[in-house]
């Protein structure tokens, strides 16, 4: 296994930092790397929001689920898929282009998750840690305010980064489901039952499958900020449907 595997295996999501700084240099470093991620036909549909002002960091750790490490943690980035530059390069040449629609807006998301993800593995090999934030996704009214977002950019994912604490680096990482489970071979296998329970054995381990399988749901797909993750989707996509 190489040392880019390796990261791969080891890397987890970091939620208390040292505090110290990143080097200019390596933060440049980091979102050089984002930037060289693969994009659709090289446009790069995406626009990187460095957060350095921090008012605006500890208004996010509330906006955000109330998690206050965000407000901690020397490096913020929200990725935002970006479909205004292209539509507003088309006008500024006097094409008439037709409004960006859901499509383009799921080519912009793919993009820019990708640039994400290459930011979180050149963090990860400098030793800087690194946690997703799905959360950007809610709250579309005070999220738009904030980070003064037009028609057609969507917060996809927002990073935080920092050093991580020696606790978190000793912390297990969280057990993967086993490849048999996730990878299907040449169309999609829709799993029954028994299936279902071999593939979270690893999860309820001291618990029944209905047991756990409940809890989850309440906890997570049930849950407010569930609810209004999809609200705030909903309204983001309105500027989409204007075809």
């Amino acid at each position: 296994m190489n040392e880019i595997i390796e990261s791969l295996y080891r890397r987890k999501s970091v939620r208390a930092y040292e505090t110290r700084e990143i080097p200019e240099e390596m933060k440049n470093l980091i979102l050089e790397s984002a930037m060289q991620a693969p994009s659709a036909g090289c446009q790069q549909l995406y626009t990187i929001l460095d957060i350095t002002n921090q008012e605006l960091k500890e208004k996010l750790a509330e906006s955000c689920d109330h998690q206050p490490f965000i407000a901690k943690a020397p490096m913020v980035l929200v990725f935002c898929a970006d479909c205004k530059k292209w539509y507003d390069a088309y006008l500024e040449t006097g094409c008439e282009p037709r409004t960006p629609g859901v499509g383009d807006l799921m080519l912009a998301v793919t993009d820019t998750v990708i640039a994400a993800q290459n930011a979180v593995v050149a963090a990860e090999s400098l030793g800087i840690g690194s946690c997703y934030i799905g959360d950007i996704m809610e709250n579309c009214e005070e999220h738009r305010r904030l980070l003064q977002l037009p028609d057609y950019v969507f917060p996809a994912a927002m990073l935080v980064l920092g050093w991580p604490t020696l606790q978190q680096k000793q912390r297990k990482k969280p057990t993967r489901c086993e490849q048999k489970y996730i990878v299907h071979e040449n169309a999609y296998h829709s799993m029954d039952g028994k299936e279902l329970r071999e593939m979270f054995a690893h999860k309820y381990k001291n618990h029944t499958y209905e047991e756990w399988c409940s809890a989850f749901c309440k906890r997570k797909y049930n849950s407010d900020f569930s609810k209004e993750m999809s609200r705030s989707v909903e309204k983001y996509l309105d500027s989409y449907k204007k075809l």
